[in-house]
């Protein structure tokens, strides 16, 4: 009885090439994803200055203030700062301190952003979105508004933002690796 095994080298190799095809969709789609994502929040600045301009314009020219319109203006702001980290993460545009990395090789700076994304940004940002699990589902369970007369409702929605930019930000570090794990294999053969 004579059959091929499924671990023979071609088999191996197809997949191994399936596998690639597929990783490559996800991290195609991830990054479309996260790009639409930011451009949307992009237009939230827009919005935060227009908003500024009308509470302060309120304040100061009718004498008139509204702590919905304030409560609303840090919402805006926490949406634009926590749903454009995947975003900025992904454009390589976060702070960095490049005081050693820019002197180095390559395949230096590949390791180090490896190494940077291993042990400290998913842990963290697994951590965060494991941690607010509980918060959040808190907020949406008592229906959570804000505390302040005349103040927002549905706090919990904002409440939501925090483990989504955070999925958002894993699913980019996650793209991010595999791309860098990629290019220093290819580095290393060479």
């Amino acid at each position: 009885m004579c059959h091929k095994s499924i671990f023979s080298n071609n088999s191996l190799e197809l997949i191994s090439f399936q596998h690639f095809i597929s990783m490559d969709k996800i991290t195609r789609f991830t990054d479309k994803f996260i790009e639409y994502t930011g451009e949307v929040i992009s237009w939230f600045t827009l919005l935060l200055v227009i908003l500024v301009v009308v509470d302060v314009a309120g304040r100061y020219i009718l004498s008139e203030s509204s702590v919905a319109f304030q409560e609303l203006e840090w919402h805006i702001f926490s949406i634009i700062f926590l749903g454009a980290t995947a975003f900025t993460l992904k454009h390589n545009e976060h702070v960095r301190v490049d005081l050693i990395y820019s002197k180095l090789s390559e395949t230096k700076k590949i390791v180090i952003d490896i190494l940077g994304i291993l042990i400290f940004l998913l842990p963290f940002a697994i951590v965060v979105v494991w941690s607010s699990y509980d918060f959040v589902e808190r907020s949406f369970a008592y229906g959570e508004q804000s505390p302040d007369p005349g103040g927002l409702p549905f706090r919990f929605l904002i409440k939501s933002v925090l483990p989504f930019s955070f999925l958002l930000l894993i699913l980019q570090a996650v793209v991010i690796l595999t791309r860098k794990i990629s290019t220093l294999m290819k580095r290393v053969k060479n």
